[in-house]
């Protein structure tokens, strides 16, 4: 039986999910749920799910940090991320994290039982809910795609040989469907398409998926893989050296549609994967201004526009600004306008 868990901090979305999913078709047993994203990882511990449904937005540890952390030690756990918000943040982490769906609410009850039924048929295709496939075929993923990411991202190419000519002692001539080899294959195959998103690079349209069966051994599928990543490596190389990879303009675009959430300058780096330290010092270069400070000048004007309107609380204005902290809000509104939230409303001045 394949096992789901359901992790959204409000209860009565829970509750929906629960009612709309055709659970015992696709004969899958709601094994748990989980409030956050703490409780989620619990609940993985103890009852080994092949599917995590989860909501974004949660108190303490989000959704965000729920993705990355299945991502890094439970790589076989299905994804289906149902979300209240459209976000490019999320989208993005979504897509680099491998999520298998991302739906958004309020739920589509056709979207979400296709989201179930893909995520069925997947993990029967690969058979991931047997025991005895995980544990060898998890530690060889583990120890190996931080290395081959390490080697990509460094045009390692006698790296990415080496690691994948320990790969091949390893397999010997095992048939490809024994000890769970085609599971790491695929995971290896997975990586290689993350790396080449992360790096901008455009997909080989003309390459089709890859057909296992065609293989008639493990470590022929290895040779294979090992020359894909090498040519991706290679076509890395050029597409640094004639291309632009920080475009200003795409990341000032997403601070202009984004300013009113909890973005900071660490987490923009990270959707567009430079450091924090690179992305500052190239923001100012280009627009002769800070990152943070041009980030609360966007939240300031637009806090100063929601002042005027006396329905809107102050406090709720903050959160919609992207400030967690009420106080924190305050004192930079009053830094910046040389007045204080509450008396700029009770005067009605356009500051």
């Amino acid at each position: 039986m394949i096992k789901a868990i359901i992790v959204d901090d409000e209860h009565w979305n829970r509750d929906i999910i629960k009612t709309l999913g055709d659970w015992e078709q696709y004969g899958i047993q709601l094994a748990g749920e989980a409030d956050n994203g703490e409780e989620a990882v619990r609940l993985i511990h103890e009852c080994s799910p092949h599917i995590v449904i989860t909501d974004m937005r949660m108190p303490g540890m989000d959704g965000i940090e729920l993705l990355n952390y299945l991502q890094d030690e439970h790589p076989a756990i299905k994804v289906i991320v149902i979300s209240g918000y459209d976000d490019f943040v999320y989208t993005r982490q979504a897509i680099k994290c491998k999520v298998n769906e991302y739906l958004l609410k309020p739920i589509d009850p056709v979207e979400l039982n296709t989201a179930l039924s893909k995520c069925r048929d997947e993990l029967e295709s690969v058979q991931e809910f047997s025991p005895t496939l995980n544990i060898e075929a998890f530690q060889i993923i583990k120890t190996y795609k931080p290395l081959l990411s390490a080697h990509y991202n460094e045009l390692n190419e006698e790296g990415i040989r080496s690691a994948f000519k320990e790969l091949l002692k390893q397999a010997s001539d095992i048939d490809l469907e024994s000890g769970g080899w085609r599971r790491v294959l695929q995971e290896f195959a997975m990586l290689l398409e993350e790396l080449e998103f992360r790096n901008s690079l455009e997909p080989d349209k003309a390459s089709p998926a890859i057909d296992w069966s065609r293989f008639a051994s493990s470590s022929e599928a290895i040779r294979f893989l090992t020359e894909k990543y090498v040519s991706s490596t290679r076509k890395l190389v050029t597409h640094r050296k004639f291309s632009n990879r920080l475009n200003l303009n795409e990341i000032k675009q997403f601070i202009d549609h984004n300013f009113t959430e909890p973005i900071t300058q660490e987490k923009i780096a990270g959707v567009f994967f430079v450091s924090k330290e690179y992305l500052s010092k190239v923001f100012k270069q280009q627009f002769g201004q800070n990152m943070t400070d041009y980030i609360q000048g966007l939240r300031m004007e637009q806090a100063r526009k929601w002042l005027l309107n006396d329905d809107i609380p102050i406090k709720n204005i903050a959160e919609m600004c992207g400030y967690e902290e009420v106080a924190y809000f305050y004192r930079v509104f009053k830094k910046h306008f040389g007045i204080a939230p509450g008396e700029l409303r009770k005067n009605n001045l356009q500051v």
